[in-house]
């Protein structure tokens, strides 16, 4: 139990005000914090290095050499993806706080949601250049991080080429850190278009504002964009923990109820891949950038990138929010509480077995020992458990909102089913769009986090279809408001795209060119990813 007055995690825009007003000493000892873990041996426990391989690689335990695990500690698409980021959080603040000077430094959040963000982009003290400390001018250790010891794939007959050398430096949009053989060719081709920095930090700020906004309105037409803002304020209606925890678990429920639950994975996929390299589909006033794979966009080298931190901040300070309204209870036995759901069984986890808030949350364990394993039932309090609350953030009213607004009237949900990831390298995004009078109107898209290569991941294999839900919106996109109800109803109304780091797929279309490109490897091309996809719409 932490007995002490809780501390209070602000965000980062609030730092970055007081400095402006001449209080700067917070934000840089956040600087002299992050810089000196990042200045550590790469086998200190305190490291930079070795804190962000515990998210993905380096794999360790089973899954360093097969298949059949996954060979980072992170959970994703099960109920433990919020207890086991939050202790992983607390244990990265533990260690900014073990810096000389640094005692009082707290992990700021990244505001995703407030009006700075939905206006420029990622906050400037995670993107400036340079900045100073202590009189002089040093590279911002919030804007990448370049290893300190290789990075191997031991994976056997895995060709992913995610093997990232000592010296390299995390990337993102528009940027490629794809540097195996079989890439390297075309990331040198990619970096040297996006070369200058300032210009790089302009897109990738319109690219988050892009997934952020809910609609721009382009030749009068309100078209729908990321809509990332709104889902993080939909999945503080989540009615239960288990749904709210994960995307596995929402999906099973969103099968038979309306309106649709969004889950908190749900948005935190989605800035993942905007920081990491794609763009909202369907917008027809902007040229597409291909050949852009930051850090951020796969889970294997994810944790390596420090926005990585502050996003997770804020994912943890919407759980925080959630909490004040619900109780934290998991669904025994219900889709999302198995070790095999998601990414799969993490090191020391044994594959299917069920997860409760016993669970321990691995590689964490409590100081006063170094044995005893956390659980999410040892850091469901902050306050007293973990010593730390959060600022009012800008999700702070729409909480209290939420709790007094009536229940919105279900719309239109379409379906999507049968979507194969075998193929595919790395995550992707399955988006629907409508067609009205021949034009193609984008609906929603879901973002799929995933690791680079699942053709050799055993777990993958046996996980590899794919189910998403999309509302039609009632408002914002006029030209699908005015079709009557038996178009609406009409699954040829709709398309299905699946966009890859690869190229774009269609249902219209189930064996393009880019299916080639996927399996370029391969004898043979492979089969598209939606040659077994459903639309329903009901």
């Amino acid at each position: 139990m932490n007995a002490a007055q809780p501390r209070v995690r602000r965000s980062i825009t609030e730092l970055q005000d007081a400095y402006k007003k001449g209080d700067k000493k917070p934000l840089e000892d956040l600087w002299r914090a992050w810089k000196g873990i990042q200045d550590l041996d790469y086998d200190d426990p305190k490291s930079f290095f070795r804190l962000a391989g515990y998210h993905g690689e380096p794999f360790r335990g089973a899954g360093w050499g097969s298949s059949l695990y996954w060979g980072g500690y992170c959970h994703h698409g099960n109920v433990l993806f919020p207890t086991w980021h939050r202790v992983y959080l607390y244990k990265l603040e533990k260690a900014l706080q073990s810096i000389r000077g640094c005692a009082d430094v707290m992990l700021p959040y990244w505001d995703e949601t407030s009006d700075d963000t939905l206006i420029n982009g990622l906050p400037w003290a995670l993107t400036q250049e340079q900045v100073e400390l202590d009189n002089q001018m040093v590279d911002n250790p919030l804007r990448s991080f370049r290893l300190t010891a290789n990075i191997k794939d031991h994976i056997t007959n895995d060709d992913a080429d995610y093997s990232k050398p000592k010296g390299y430096e995390t990337q993102r949009y528009p940027r490629s850190g794809l540097v195996g053989k079989k890439d390297i060719d075309n990331t040198n081709k990619q970096n040297e278009k996006y070369k200058k920095y300032d210009d790089c930090v302009i897109l990738l700020n319109q690219n988050i504002r892009d997934w952020l906004k809910s609609y721009v309105v382009i030749d009068g037409e309100s078209t729908t964009m990321g809509l990332v803002s709104d889902k993080y304020r939909q999945c503080l209606d989540a009615p239960n923990y288990t749904v709210f925890s994960n995307t596995t678990s929402a999906a099973e429920w969103n099968d038979n109820r309306k309106p649709l639950v969004m889950s908190l994975e749900s948005p935190h996929n989605s800035i993942h891949l905007a920081v990491g390299g794609f763009e909202v589909p369907g917008q027809p006033s902007k040229s597409p950038i291909k050949g852009a794979n930051g850090d951020m966009g796969e889970n294997d080298t994810a944790g390596f990138d420090p926005v990585f931190f502050f996003h997770h901040c804020f994912v943890d300070y919407v759980f925080w929010l959630w909490q004040k309204r619900h109780k934290v209870d998991i669904m025994a036995e219900y889709p999302g509480t198995n070790s095999v759901d998601g990414q799969g069984a993490t090191p020391g986890v044994a594959p299917n077995s069920w997860l409760d808030l016993d669970s321990p949350l691995r590689p964490f364990c409590h100081d006063d020992d170094n044995k005893r394993p956390y659980t999410s039932n040892d850091c469901l309090d902050t306050e007293t458990q973990l010593g730390y609350t959060y600022s009012a953030g800008s999700l702070s009213k729409a909480s209290a909102a939420a709790a007094a607004a009536p229940a919105a009237a279900p719309g239109r949900v379409i379906t999507v089913s049968g979507v194969n990831r075998a193929p595919v390298r790395g995550s992707f995004l399955v988006s629907v769009f409508g067609n009205v009078d021949g034009r193609k109107v984008h609906l929603g898209t879901e973002a799929v986090l995933s690791r680079w290569n699942v053709r050799y991941c055993a777990n993958c294999q046996t996980h590899l279809d794919v189910t998403t839900y999309i509302e039609v919106p009632t408002s914002g996109t006029a030209s699908m408001a005015a079709l009557p109800d038996e178009k609406l109803a009409d699954p040829a109304t709709y398309e299905l795209t699946l966009t890859t780091h690869d190229g774009e797929f269609t249902s219209s279309d189930p064996q393009p060119q880019a299916a080639a490109a996927l399996s370029a490897d391969s004898p043979s091309a492979a089969p598209s990813p939606l040659a077994r996809a459903r639309l329903e719409v009901r």
